[in-house]
């Protein structure tokens, strides 16, 4: 099995916390859809033949700005050039400004039937602060809409640990997602990224820098929430009721190959990555020539080693010391072994059926502890 990333990199306007690739101007819109299919018969050879892909995911940027037709065309391209299974997850990133009733009823009729709204909050302030294109009143209605559309399989993103996100409000936040009737949330704290609006304006000392301790208390609150009603935490930044995962991120963290396509998007064989050039320009004429510009990077055994714990560490299945132990030998088992003994000491890890899964504790400092755990 495998997944197809396609990466489509404009979008309305630039959010300040934003550090992915995308452009704002849209001249360039029909020249990559077309560039876009050309990489999609170029590279099908990427994974092996008769390769199920069972998830589709458009990123970006902003995916939601194509229109119908534009995804039609790409989708009809992955079908005509790659064995998808009948029942794919098939994803589109949106912003709820995109989402009118009429988009959503056009949409219902392409082989889309999940859609990851990008909400991040319903106040009208933090939205303004953010640089978000959409409105508190466009986020609260987007759900419903989409629903009474018929999309069921339903993801929305919120954001957390910003200077204007009190307490109170982001109670208020969860609140509204957990009354909304969709099945998985995706919540991130916020980062800054060097060279973003955000980043220049703290740099400046015109912006508060983040709250490490705000971030934190907002996190573990989100935990006890969304935990009190059923929900599980698959993942540190994700929650699902009723086994809602996202198939094609789940993917990603189990190490399965997938193919990315577009400025920027990245690919994974299991033996190499690469990327492609992220410079919008670079990639047409790559096209358009039938030679992608790209970077690759061969995986020695210590870096599938550490993909793997990044990766598997962040999941509830957490990482399978039997299975480091088949792929990669004893030795690499015993080592990884010794260094997580701190941390079950310290009760941010434990070893239940040959797992090895962070606590509750232990989500706050998963980052440090997989670069401990690090060959």
């Amino acid at each position: 099995m495998a997944g197809i990333y396609i990466h489509i990199p404009f979008c309305r306007q630039a959010c300040a916390y934003c550090d992915f690739h995308f452009a704002t101007s849209l001249k360039n819109k029909t020249e990559m859809v077309g560039a876009l299919c050309r990489e999609l018969m170029l590279r099908k050879s990427y994974l092996p033949d008769n390769t199920r892909v069972e998830t589709i995911y458009f990123g970006g940027g902003t995916p939601s700005l194509l229109d119908i037709s534009e995804l039609q065309a790409i989708l009809d391209c992955v079908y005509v050039h790659y064995h998808v299974a009948g029942d794919a997850e098939i994803t589109l990133e949106a912003n709820p400004d995109d989402l009118s009733l009429s988009k959503l009823k056009m949409l219902r009729e392409t082989p889309i039937n999940r859609l990851s709204i990008g909400i991040q909050s319903f106040f009208e302030e933090d939205l303004r602060w953010m640089n978000r294109a959409h409105s508190a009143s466009e986020a609260k209605t987007v759900l419903a809409d989409a629903q009474s559309m018929g999309f069921e399989n339903l993801t929305a993103d919120l954001i957390y640990g910003y200077p204007l996100l009190t307490d109170e409000k982001w109670e208020t936040n969860i609140a509204y997602l957990l009354q909304s009737g969709i099945c998985h949330l995706s919540a991130y704290s916020m980062t800054v990224e060097k060279g973003t609006p955000l980043w220049r304006h703290i740099h400046k000392g015109q912006q508060k820098a983040m709250d490490e301790e705000q971030s934190a208390g907002q996190f573990l609150f989100l935990m006890e929430q969304m935990r009190a009603k059923g929900w599980e935490q698959y993942e540190i930044s994700n929650f699902a009721l009723d086994q809602s995962y996202s198939r094609h991120n789940t993917n990603y963290w189990r190490n399965v190959p997938y193919l990315g396509i577009g400025p920027s998007a990245h690919s994974f064989d299991g033996r190499s990555r690469q990327w492609n050039t992220k410079v919008n320009n670079r990639y047409l004429q790559g096209i358009a020539g039938g030679n992608p510009i790209f970077e690759k990077e061969t995986l020695s055994v210590p870096d599938q080693v550490n993909e793997y714990i990044m990766t598997a560490l962040r999941t509830m299945w957490g990482i399978d010391m039997v299975l480091i132990e088949q792929k990669f030998g004893q030795s690499i088992r015993v080592t990884l072994s010794g260094s997580s003994q701190p941390f079950i000491a310290q009760n941010q890890l434990i070893l239940e059926n040959e797992k090895l899964m962070l606590t509750q504790s232990g989500k706050l400092f998963a980052d440090h502890i997989a670069a401990e755990l690090f060959l």
